[in-house]
């Protein structure tokens, strides 16, 4: 862990000394601005075909529209800038920055700030905090509805957010884009995630790509004569029937749209996250129905590992670090990812708009995309590394395992990302289901 922190400090200082030599007068918007978006789609890879090319198409579409009244937020909120930062470009993206504020205040998933207190061993925080005089406080959000929430309130400079988070926070103005000029390990991340639908708008970067997974399939081995691969484990009867356990979010309402798309061609459905109103409600049929077979709706994640260890859950949707975790308690555990595929997630470090310590935050996103920090956060998280040099960090074979620079396994992974009214898979005939919607859905089935 000692190389972790050293490595951790020297990328921290070469920010530092890049962000001294940084706003020459004669810098321009069109010079430190992200690259357009014809250019990321022509270097765009399989990431962004099959599934998840309807995804791209349409949900660019929906969110330029947003684009002007982002903008304007964040210009409003400018004055909030502490000395350093308030030298901004006209859409508000600052053309250089100064010294950290001393303080940051972040919401993360539970995993993605590490500061050694879950295990000494495991801390990417500290290194941070020593080099850069920021000092890290933490809430984590245990859904992305509540990360939303909690970026409602002003209160914090930035966030991990997940493609079902960051539509609604770039549209509610709650995060500014970003200059990605500033943040030198940008350069690094996979092309395959940068500039995508879920975090940026119009060619311009709102964020920094922090990592990509898959939804797993996790079931007890002891349970299981045979691995089961199947999505229909959560949805029809199996030995784990009765002892299920399900992520309790509006956004699993796609789960079962995939399950729906294996199980029910005829309901023509191409996108999960693109239902239209026949669709959408034979999803919540399929979830009232897999009620009967479910003992835990799970948003805390340590509550789910409880039950893994405890084996009184033998099978469920899952994330890798929750695995991990359980099978440290004990649990006779595996995961899979379903042969129909998977709901996942492409995670965003994002700056508030009425940040107070943006600073601390460029210094932030740039140090947890670095190939050391990246690579420390993805082994313990369990997520394919955002920047591709991290592959040259982590222990052998894990990039393979997590298939982080293998693109054709993320096309049948379906990000998550908010529905919207305007179908996200091209039909222009039929209004789908906003999220608006799927949140009353799922609370009515949750009651």
């Amino acid at each position: 862990m000692r190389r972790q922190r050293t490595a951790g400090a020297i990328s921290v200082s070469c920010l530092l000394v890049l962000l001294a030599a940084c706003g020459s007068d004669d810098k321009k918007a069109d010079e430190t601005s992200a690259p357009t978006t014809a250019a990321a789609t022509a270097t765009t890879t399989a990431a962004t075909t099959a599934a998840p090319t309807e995804t791209t198409a349409e949900a660019t579409e929906t969110t330029e529209a947003t684009e002007t009244s982002a903008a304007t937020d964040d210009t409003e909120t400018d004055d909030t800038a502490t000395d350093g930062s308030d030298t901004q470009q006209a859409d508000g993206v600052p053309a250089e920055l100064g010294d950290g504020e001393g303080e940051l205040n972040l919401i993360a998933w539970a995993g993605y700030t590490e500061d050694g207190t879950t295990d000494p061993e495991v801390d990417w925080v500290t290194p941070f905090e020593e080099e850069t005089g920021c000092s890290v406080n933490v809430k984590l959000g245990n859904t992305s509805d509540e990360m939303v929430q909690l970026m409602q309130t002003g209160e914090y400079d930035g966030v991990s957010a997940s493609g079902d988070a960051t539509t609604r926070l770039i549209e509610g103005g709650e995060v500014a884009p970003v200059n990605t000029d500033l943040i030198p390990n940008y350069a690094d991340v996979f092309e395959g995630l940068k500039l995508q639908p879920w975090n940026s708008v119009d060619g311009q970067a709102y964020g920094v790509p922090h990592g990509r997974g898959a939804n797993l399939l996790v079931y007890n081995t002891e349970a299981f004569s045979e691995a089961p691969a199947s999505i229909k484990v959560m949805f029809e009867d199996s030995p784990a029937a009765g002892k299920l356990s399900v992520y309790d979010s509006p956004i699993y309402i796609a789960d079962a749209a995939i399950y729906l798309m294996a199980t029910q061609p005829d309901l023509g459905i191409t996108n999960p996250y693109a239902l239209d109103q026949e669709q959408f409600d034979a999803a919540i049929d399929a979830l009232t129905t897999q009620k009967e077979l479910v003992s835990q709706y799970w948003s805390l994640y340590t509550d789910q590992q409880a039950e893994l260890a405890a084996g009184t859950v033998l099978a469920g949707t899952t994330w890798q670090v929750i695995v991990g975790l359980a099978q440290t308690d004990g649990a006779k555990i595996e995961a899979v990812k379903t042969t129909e595929g998977a709901t996942g997630w492409s995670d965003t470090w994002m700056i508030s708009s009425k940040a107070k310590h943006p600073n601390c935050m460029y210094l932030w996103m740039n140090h947890i995309i670095s190939p050391e920090a990246n690579a420390a956060v993805a082994e313990w998280f369990g997520e394919a590394p955002a920047n591709a040099k991290a592959c040259e960090i982590t222990s052998e074979g894990f990039c393979d395992q997590y298939h982080a620079e293998d693109e054709s396994y993320w096309t049948d992974v379906w990000y998550w990302t908010t529905a919207t009214e305007e179908c996200l898979d091209g039909r222009s005939d039929v209004k789908c289901v906003p999220y608006s919607d799927w949140v009353t859905a799922w609370t009515e089935l949750r009651a």
